[in-house]
């Protein structure tokens, strides 16, 4: 369970994340693209935060997060920068890809179709007992 603290310095860094991150989308010109950060967790340490990405068009995520992560020192550093007041030291930054909208997604149209795992049981993988 993350203490106050944690929550509170996860939130200083997401704010500053989605600043930092779309400022270079819009810096670099790049037409269709929106990232967002979705949750930054930080662990009990302080020392390394974890980082999940939004990113639209999902096409476009798996090269986006690499640029991301090779770029990973110099937003640290950007991120440093504003944060310099707030915070001693800067936690590591560890991205991911958030794909719970997708799942989401998955689960809404399987509610949807014809074979709603609801409505009929059988469906459903049976648990076993070991």
């Amino acid at each position: 369970m993350e203490t106050n603290r944690q929550k509170k310095i996860g939130g200083v860094i997401q704010k500053d994340l989605v600043d930092i991150l779309q400022g270079e989308v819009r810096k670099n010109g790049i037409s269709n693209l929106i990232i967002s950060v979705s949750k930054v967790s930080v662990t009990t340490d302080l020392s390394v935060a974890t980082v999940h990405l939004s990113i639209f068009p999902q096409e476009k995520a798996k090269e986006t997060l690499a640029a991301i992560k090779s770029n990973a020192p110099l937003i640290k550093h950007d991120l440093s920068q504003r944060v310099r007041l707030q915070l001693r030291k800067v936690p590591n930054l560890i991205f991911f890809i958030d794909d719970s909208l997708d799942y989401i997604e998955k689960i809404d149209n399987a509610l949807a179709s014809k074979e709603n795992p609801i409505l009929n049981r059988d469906l459903l993988d049976r648990r076993r007992k070991s």
